[in-house]
């Protein structure tokens, strides 16, 4: 089951990119400071339509490649993020020879893999001293409104394993260090369905289900006085975690 939520995305992609916030460059900029003087080589592995790609180019003066196990979201992210090379794989099997990359980042994926397979395989396929980044968006939900939210929706796999403590990173990768930061983005009630629509639990819903969850967030907007294109901020914190390769 989770393999199959897993890469139910691409059958979402347009509401992937649409309802999916972009990761704060200081987060992505943290994640790769370690990476020695001269490296060039960064992997997004889980690269989904390319919103952590696009930072990553921005924030690294370095080549980026992406990494997919789902050929619909690499599509989508050819179409947002030009000329950046593409692959199929999982951060379990990459499609990387041994030391090649000086640092391997995963954007809201590292809760599908399983840590200790993806552990070895990234640190087959990067250089010693190259950096592990991970990196999740996640809504506050210590803001009322919010929390109600996820209760219509579901928690997802990424809020279930951060609320039960820090992502697990097994050898060859040192302890893991921490940051995080708080911010907000204005969305409009169909921007919000929209990443509701992205979420792999409603991705492979009945309709009932589906038409439920429409139902319950249209009358929380109402309730909130949210008409048309009325936005709201809606507060996130990211959290960040990197370690060094030993």
């Amino acid at each position: 089951m989770a393999d199959e939520l897993a890469r139910s995305f691409g059958a979402a992609a347009g509401s992937y990119e649409a309802g999916r916030p972009e990761y704060p460059f200081e987060a992505v900029a943290w994640m790769l400071e370690p990476m020695a003087d001269g490296a060039r080589r960064v992997a997004d592995v889980g690269a989904g339509t390319g919103k952590l790609t696009r930072a990553l180019v921005a924030a690294a003066d370095a080549e980026v490649v992406a990494i997919d196990p789902d050929p619909a979201m690499l599509a989508a992210l050819r179409d947002a993020v030009p000329g950046v090379p593409t692959f199929v794989g999982t951060a379990e099997e990459l499609p990387l020879p041994d030391a090649s990359v000086d640092a391997v980042v995963l954007g809201q994926a590292w809760h599908w893999v399983e840590p200790v397979a993806a552990s070895a395989e990234i640190g087959r396929a990067m250089r010693p001293g190259g950096v592990l980044g991970l990196v999740w968006n996640l809504r506050d939900e210590r803001v009322d409104w919010v929390r109600r939210l996820t209760e219509i929706m579901h928690g997802s796999n990424a809020e279930i394993m951060l609320a039960a403590g820090d992502p697990v990173v097994a050898d060859p990768f040192g302890a893991l260090a921490q940051e995080r930061w708080e911010w907000s983005r204005p969305m409009t009630p169909e921007l919000v369905h929209r990443m509701a629509a992205s979420r792999s639990a409603v991705i492979t819903a009945d309709e009932a289900e589906k038409d439920r969850i429409r139902r319950e967030m249209d009358a929380l907007f109402d309730e909130l006085g949210l008409r048309g294109d009325d936005a709201i901020e809606v507060p996130y914190v990211t959290r960040a975690f990197r370690a060094v390769r030993d």
